[in-house]
């Protein structure tokens, strides 16, 4: 049994045959060892000061016993007991004993049972209990545990929490838990309300494991990806509750709310006793919430404790705090104390700085940790580096492992090196594992076979799993089918989702049910912009050539000839042909043909057959008829149709002049 010098254990004093025998617990313990606590006995009623110091309190006992008080005899024995002094504890216990003193003969078992005669304390143990001892109940409960006599131990373990006792409590739990009796949670209940930590903690944890699966239901599948080393479920707080309270509106609330509130509560009375354990699931729930600053209180306490995954939170929330370098100092103590994720969130902070070896040693140590991502991360290192085979051998690696990334990756280097066929099974098992990244390229790749069927049974499953790009392609699959609100409910997601192709298709669809406008009336107000011009300006701010013309044609349309001519330009700019036949439109109304022809000459050389027709009419203008019908040329080049009919009218109007 393990003693703590800074706490007393439950006392308790008394002659088995007087029935006013006290028990005075100045605080219960954990301890480690088979023995939880060690009972001892209180001092002489008439003897204690508050400021007696403990040799005062021991002189005091001495001078007692040797007139043969029995109380103090007790004391003595348990105060050195306590202390380390077997030998010197024994006899004033053994001569407490054969006065009768219950608690005296409990911690003769204890004494024993440090010097290895585990039966013979089992014996004065169970003198001890049959005279109502709950601390000898639980250590005989304890001691026919060990010997596998369960029935023997659930006995003496009930006979201890039945009288308030904790630890007993606590015990009585564990079995009936290990057994799968449901009457464990009674019982880590009573003891958490005593004050034991650990039976808070476990408490919390059957609570927020209950209300997670009521939450999600007897079968949902997949994973959560909770912050690291984090609780199962949110829960509100219940800051300061005292030990043992109840929640602030009464009894525990029943459901996955109030389980979860009531799971947060025993957290934080575990951790506000030094759990460690209780104090990361309780930062993680902050974090969750959001509540950031208490959370990295909670992690960092755990983190003094030792706890590696509440160091490697910390360091996360001092990272996303801009604080790398105290973030880089967590990560290290806690990989150095065997967390793989802190390992790998090593590496990532050296490979981003250009510091390659260095990162690749810490992936390594995150996957000599166990961590997979360590195998995966070093992939995508080599993969940086053009080390191609080296990325292939770790993405190998981590994907015979489970790990789903690794295995699209994999296939994706595969892909690449012309291997469809030996990509498409890596594919498939990352996408079966829940990769939506493979089951969107799993859909790629049929729809490049030409399985459109397959591809879009693919692309759905990503879409649904909020893939963007899968999105976009079902919508452009409903397009095709006719099927427009389904086209336009996937084209929002991805819309929504960043896509900018999305958005220009979705404002598309809603720019062909808008009626045609009327003629415009002078001095009307100026109509609002419709939904679809604000997703053709979501796709034009990105970049999108077509609707930045678009929005310039709508702009135009209204008379705002400014934002007209800013799209018209930054379209034709990026090399949209339409773009900068628009914009030359624009100028040339506005009397600058010279710029005009500028861009009709860039659109006209990118294919552009109006552009040419444009240049032929200003070249005839000018009385240039070579470099008209040259551009008359080009026009009947590239159409279309009634464009080109028009442009050889011109040049063989430009042919008669110039033969006349």
């Amino acid at each position: 049994m393990v003693f703590m010098g800074d706490r007393a254990t439950l006392l308790e004093t008394g002659r088995f045959v007087q029935r006013h025998a006290r028990n005075a617990a100045d605080e219960i313990i954990e301890a480690a060892g088979a023995l939880d606590a060690l009972p001892g006995t209180t001092a002489a009623p008439d003897a204690v000061t508050e400021n007696e110091t403990e040799t005062e309190t021991e002189a005091r006992h001495r001078r007692a016993a040797e007139h043969g008080d029995l109380a103090s005899m007790s004391a003595l024995g348990a105060l050195l007991l306590r202390r380390g002094d077997l030998d010197g504890a024994e006899p004033y216990l053994r001569g407490a004993t054969a006065e009768g003193d219950r608690a005296a003969a409990n911690n003769l078992g204890v004494l024993l049972h440090q010097r290895g005669y585990a039966d013979e304390a089992a014996g004065w143990w169970r003198v001890a209990a049959v005279a109502g001892s709950a601390p000898a109940a639980h250590a005989l409960g304890r001691h026919h545990r060990e010997r596998g006599d369960e029935p023997a131990a659930e006995y003496w373990l009930r006979q201890a929490a039945e009288q308030g006792h904790a630890l007993g409590a606590y015990a009585l739990a564990d079995l009936l838990e290990h057994r799968g009796d449901v009457g464990a949670e009674r019982w880590l209940r009573a003891a958490a309300e005593q004050g034991h930590r650990e039976a808070a903690y476990r408490l919390a944890m059957a609570l927020e494991r209950r209300a997670t699966e009521t939450t999600r239901g007897p079968h949902a599948t997949g994973t959560r990806l909770p912050v690291p080393g984090a609780a199962e479920g949110p829960a509100r707080s219940v800051a300061g509750a005292p030990p043992g309270a109840l929640l602030p509106d009464g009894p525990p609330a029943t459901g996955p709310g109030g389980e979860l509130a009531e799971a947060e509560q025993w957290f934080r009375q575990a951790a506000a006793r030094g759990h460690r354990r209780a104090a990361l699931h309780l930062g993680a729930i902050l974090e969750q919430r959001g509540d950031l600053k208490e959370a990295g209180r909670w992690y960092l306490s755990s983190a003094k404790e030792g706890e590696a995954r509440a160091a490697c939170a910390l360091g996360f929330l001092l990272r996303d705090a801009g604080d790398e370098e105290s973030a880089a100092v967590w990560w290290l103590r806690a990989a150095q104390d065997g967390d793989g994720n802190a390992a790998n969130a090593l590496g990532a902070l050296h490979a981003a700085r250009g510091e390659q070896q260095t990162a690749e040693r810490w992936y390594r140590a995150a996957m000599d940790a166990g961590d997979v991502n360590g195998a995966y991360n070093l992939g995508l290192l080599c993969a940086a580096q053009d080390r191609i085979p080296q990325a292939e051998q770790w993405y190998r690696r981590a994907a015979y492992a489970g790990h789903r990334e690794a295995a699209n990756a994999l296939a994706v280097l595969l892909l690449q090196a012309g291997d469809a066929n030996g990509a498409e099974p890596w594919f498939s098992k990352a996408a079966e594992a829940g990769s939506v990244d493979a089951a969107f390229n799993l859909g790629i790749l049929h729809a490049g076979r030409g399985d459109d069927r397959t591809a879009l049974v693919w692309y759905e499953r990503a879409a649904a799993a909020g893939h963007t790009e899968a999105a976009l392609q079902v919508g452009i699959a409903a397009l095709r089918d006719g099927d427009e609100q389904t086209a336009e409910r996937h084209l929002r997601c991805a819309a929504g989702g960043g896509s900018a192709e999305a958005a220009f298709r979705l404002a598309s669809v809603l720019d062909a049910r808008r009626p045609e406008p009327g003629p415009a009336v002078l001095g009307a107000p100026r109509e609002e912009k419709s939904e679809c011009e604000e997703w053709y300006e979501r796709a034009a701010r990105q970049g999108h050539r077509r609707a930045q013309v678009r929005v310039g044609m709508l702009a135009a349309a209204r008379g705002d000839l400014a934002e007209a001519d800013r799209w018209y330009r930054e379209a034709a700019e990026a090399g949209s042909r339409n773009g900068a036949f628009n914009l030359g439109l624009l100028l040339a109304r506005e009397g600058s043909e010279r710029e005009a022809s500028l861009w009709w000459t860039r659109a006209a050389r990118a294919g552009h057959g109006r552009a040419a027709l444009r240049l032929a009419l200003l070249a005839a203008r000018r009385g240039e008829l070579t470099e008209g019908r040259r551009w008359c040329a080009r026009a009947v080049e590239l159409g279309p149709a009634e464009v080109a009919e028009r442009a050889a009218r011109l040049s063989e109007a430009l042919h008669q002049e110039l033969t006349a």
